[in-house]
């Protein structure tokens, strides 16, 4: 019997980040009640956005569609979408143009065409309202999830994380996410300079992820990076729990999030954590973590060092982080949004 929903499974030919880690962590525990509809071979960029738009319409046929990335296919009505952000709308300089206007005029239309949006927090909701020039009542916010592997990991599980990635010794700071304009680094890498002149030498800012792609992100000037730097490049899941549980502190000085992903999952494995004080991000870590304004080195670093020098505060935050994040399940999201799509249906 073929599924009443049908799931727009294009996010699987792409490297798992925030987006396609909601998409996969609900996919996977609503499987038997959605039927996922993708490429046969895995297409990104043009070729994807071709076969949304062209292709996914005619398999789809009568059933209701979900859409959990963003981006779907125009001539479906009969359709959710989940909208992450809207970057592309609100800051079109930090990608590459083609990609900014595609976004720029795709987002807008889609979300009037459709009957029901979900949004993954208020804040997206209130982008969507205002760039996008839709009511507030079609569109649900459903937050996102933490999994329930992301937990304090032990002793032996770090040090075999350290081993694999080749980690210096030491205490470090991490962050995880892309290497993209909007993520901060450059204001990062400015507070890890000037907050490392006044730690030990065995201190080490770790930054975890990949370069994003240069046909979707704008190319900036990077200066050469700080003494004590250590990048990983991009990280496999299975090795993220034990990165989050050895930091001192993951670091996280976001300029714009719909959601905020690795806040939470750093929370969620003990690790106190700095972030920023706009857009999403506020809102998704409470009051559990240093809130800092990202455009500020000198707040960055200041929070860097306080941490560092204040064994207590580590603990209260880790304690906080810990109960936050147990506010934040997949399996609450995936019952949320089966609930709305089975409404729907």
């Amino acid at each position: 019997m073929t599924a009443t929903v049908a799931l727009n499974a294009r996010f699987q030919a792409h490297r798992v980040t925030g987006m396609q880690r909601y998409a996969a962590e609900l996919a996977g525990r609503l499987a038997g009640r959605i039927e996922l509809v993708r490429p046969k071979v895995p297409l990104a960029g043009a070729k994807g956005h071709l076969w949304e738009q062209l292709y996914l319409p005619m398999v789809v046929g009568k059933r209701l569609l979900w859409s959990p990335n963003n981006t779907g296919p125009l001539a479906v009505s009969r359709q959710v979408c989940t909208f992450h952000d809207l970057i592309p709308l609100d800051h079109p300089e930090w990608f590459n143009p083609r990609f900014a206007d595609w976004y720029g005029w795709l987002l807008p239309r889609l979300a009037r065409r459709l009957p029901r949006l979900i949004a993954v927090s208020e804040f997206t909701k209130s982008r969507i309202v205002e760039l996008c020039k839709v009511p507030e009542s079609k569109i649900s916010v459903v937050p996102n999830g933490v999994d329930e592997r992301f937990r304090p990991q032990p002793a032996g599980s770090i040090a075999a994380m350290r081993s694999a990635l080749s980690l210096p010794e030491g205490d470090y700071y991490l962050y995880v996410g892309s290497l993209e304009p909007r993520k901060n680094l450059a204001a990062l890498l400015r507070a890890w300079k000037k907050a490392g002149e006044s730690l030990p030498g065995d201190v080490h800012l770790v930054i975890a992820g990949a370069r994003g792609r240069s046909q979707i992100f704008a190319g900036t000037h990077e200066d050469p990076p700080p003494p004590r730097t250590f990048f990983t490049g991009y990280v496999a899941d299975e090795l993220l729990p034990s990165l989050y549980s050895g930091a001192l502190a993951a670091v996280y000085p976001s300029l714009y999030e719909g959601f905020g992903l690795p806040p939470l999952e750093a929370m969620a494995c003990g690790a106190p954590v700095i972030t920023s004080n706009t857009t999403s991000i506020s809102e998704v870590v409470g009051g559990a973590a240093v809130t800092v304004n990202p455009t500020s080195v000198d707040e960055i670093a200041e929070a860097m060092l306080a941490v560092a020098a204040n064994s207590r505060l580590r603990s209260e935050l880790r304690e906080a982080g810990l109960a936050r994040a147990a506010r934040f399940s997949w399996e609450r999201c995936a019952g949320d949004t089966w609930n709305l799509l089975r409404g729907l249906c």
